[in-house]
């Protein structure tokens, strides 16, 4: 009976593995885990794979924020965007501009546009046009979030510091002697290269490296998504990203050297509400079942005494 036990065991746990793989992600990268939470509710909201994209469903009125988790055993630069606007600066986004520096293993919390070392704007769902990037002229992008993982330059070595051979060394009459004749001057070193200072707090802004981004790249794909969004007229109003009410954030500065100048990984994700989503067949709902007249409707039943009032 024994085998036959740990047999259904080993069934059961492969049914339910199966189950999981039907079930929507959360988390996505490889450097850093990305995550998108409604702060009302403090519910990770579930990651939808349709058409080549990532989607999650918001709720208008909403505040969120974007969640980043190192998975690294070293620090790594993380340039957030939303609707195609760096949220630190406020630019339309690039890969070359400033973002947060998170330590090994960090988990942190993007809760809004950055106002100053202190404060920020609340990320919040709102109508496309009430956007922050709408309001700002630059609405051709709104919809969707990203987040470009850069890894950080090793520090470069000291040189090695070889000493004259002795049969090379010279007599100086402005050198000291040891009492046997013997010059001790001194070795000539090179400067060791300047390496970065240490960070000075966790999810800091740093100084970005130059980097050319390929517009036409990010373009072409930005058309491939907008007509599958304009495939069919949707149910309610495009969602936006607001600029919200003022909420403390503290962050410090510190520098990183990028590895290259391209980002080592790039993470998108699309958004829009749930009946936008459902509309378009990013979410597929479970069919329902179809009505069945009864003969009996008001026999078929089984009642039993209700509670009092």
């Amino acid at each position: 009976m024994k085998p036959r036990s740990l047999t259904l065991s080993a069934l059961a746990a492969l049914t339910a593995l199966l189950g999981l793989v039907h079930l929507p992600a959360q988390a996505i990268g490889r450097l850093a885990d990305v995550t998108i939470v409604d702060r009302d509710t403090g519910a990770t909201l579930p990651v939808h794979y349709a058409r080549g994209e990532y989607w999650v469903a918001g709720r208008p009125g909403a505040r969120y924020a974007i969640t980043v988790r190192n998975r690294l055993e070293e620090r790594v630069l993380a340039v957030p965007s939303v609707d195609g606007v760096n949220v630190l600066s406020g630019e339309t986004a690039a890969w070359d501009q400033r973002g947060y520096v998170f330590s090994p293993y960090e988990r942190y919390q993007i809760t809004g546009w950055r106002k100053s070392d202190s404060q920020v704007a609340a990320f919040e769902f709102s109508h496309i046009a009430n956007s922050y990037a709408a309001r700002t002229g630059r609405p051709a992008h709104v919809g969707v979030i990203g987040v470009a993982l850069f890894r950080e330059q090793p520090p470069l070595p000291a040189p090695a510091i070889i000493p004259e051979p002795y049969s090379q060394r010279r007599d100086s009459s402005n050198g000291r002697s040891n009492g046997s004749g013997e010059s001790l001057e001194r070795l000539r070193e090179e400067p060791a290269p300047t390496l970065p200072s240490p960070q000075a707090a966790p999810a800091a802004p740093a100084a970005a490296a130059p980097a050319q981004a390929s517009e036409a790249e990010s373009s072409a794909r930005s058309m491939s998504s907008d007509s599958v969004a304009k495939a069919a007229p949707m149910p309610s109003p495009k969602l936006g990203t607001a600029h919200g009410q003022r909420e403390t954030s503290i962050v410090s500065h510190t520098t990183f050297t990028r590895m290259q100048d391209r980002p080592n990984e790039v993470i998108s994700i699309r958004y829009d509400s749930r009946e936008n989503l459902i509309a378009s067949g990013v979410i597929r709902e479970p069919i329902a079942r179809p009505h069945v007249p009864r003969a009996f409707p008001q026999s078929d039943n089984l009642s039993y005494v209700p509670d009092p009032r």
